[in-house]
């Protein structure tokens, strides 16, 4: 106990540091998970506050699981979910790091950082605002793309109400907001790498190509094994701003639109079912934190060095 009273008073200022992270920890992610009792019961709000709703709520074992994964939308929001996510993850993966490469090669610093704000600026705009974009490109009646489409007499496309145009939609749009931010970790990586292997590379006769093969991509592919077994532990969750917002909530797209997290929205608005609610975030949670752990084996089975834990 003195040992260990002793390592911390030596060691208080990085324990200092790290508190405020902590906090935040424990009240934001660790505290809220007494919440998920309320996936178990048929919650009732109760006049003497929140504690004393979950506590006087009803318990009914499996009966929230049972309604979220019985109705007729749960082959098709499991579905969308899980599809899209794993685009999303592969050229998230493609996209960021070739961004990175690119970056990194540019010989004018001032112009690859000019670039990199460019590619950066769309994450930090809310799906709403962007939502009013790509209306302004596909609206009906005045939109620029019909507008184009008129001009060589091709009929307008009522794009809302059309659901095979917006998987590729969804997904254009997330990489177009997501490459920048995806970007930044890897070029960081890159730039780290020591410029040596770089030099013995050329002198040995290596072409752009070879370097970027041999030694970019060996070198960054620890990091991204590790972002990509985080990023499928969310696998089961969804951007809620890229499948409601940007749609503008069309019940013609429903059938590719429709995932867990606006599934679960919309129910909470409709009938005001927090238990049922709150157990599709369980649900989410369970199985993502499966995946992680399932995913980190496999990593750790082929190359044991890779894996994140």
């Amino acid at each position: 106990m003195k040992e260990t009273l002793h390592i911390m008073y030596k060691n208080r200022v990085w324990i200092l540091m790290v508190l405020p992270g902590t906090i935040w920890f424990l009240l934001f992610s660790y505290l809220p998970m007494f919440g998920t009792v309320i996936a178990f019961k048929k919650f009732r709000i109760d006049p003497d506050g929140f504690f004393a709703s979950i506590m006087n709520s009803k318990w009914v074992g499996w009966d929230n699981f049972n309604y979220l994964f019985s109705t007729n939308s749960a082959f098709v929001i499991t579905r969308n979910t899980i599809l899209y996510n794993l685009v999303f993850i592969v050229l998230g993966l493609v996209t960021a790091v070739t961004a990175a490469i690119l970056l990194s090669e540019l010989a004018n610093k001032k112009l690859a950082k000019f670039y990199q704000t460019g590619m950066l600026f769309p994450h930090f705009l809310s799906w709403v605002i962007v939502s009013y974009f790509v209306f302004t490109f596909l609206s009906a009646d005045r939109g620029l793309l019909n507008n184009v489409l008129g001009w060589f007499n091709i009929d307008a496309v009522s794009w809302y109400n059309e659901p095979k145009y917006w998987p590729f939609i969804l997904v254009f749009m997330s990489m177009w907001k997501g490459i920048g931010y995806g970007s930044i970790v890897y070029l960081a990586a890159i730039v780290g790498i020591d410029r040596t292997y770089y030099e013995a590379a050329m002198m040995d006769g290596a072409t752009k190509w070879q370097q970027i093969r041999h030694i970019t991509l060996p070198m960054i592919k620890p990091l991204m094994i590790i972002l990509t077994i985080m990023n499928v532990g969310k696998i089961f969750n969804s951007d809620f701003g890229l499948f409601y917002q940007v749609p503008r909530d069309s019940g013609a797209l429903y059938s590719v639109t429709n995932v867990i997290d606006t599934f679960v929205y919309r129910g909470l608005m409709t009938i005001g079912d927090i238990g049922m609610s709150t157990a599709a975030g369980l649900y989410q949670s369970a199985v993502g934190l499966v995946l992680v752990l399932l995913t980190n084996h496999i990593v750790r089975k082929i190359d044991e060095d890779n894996a994140l834990f």
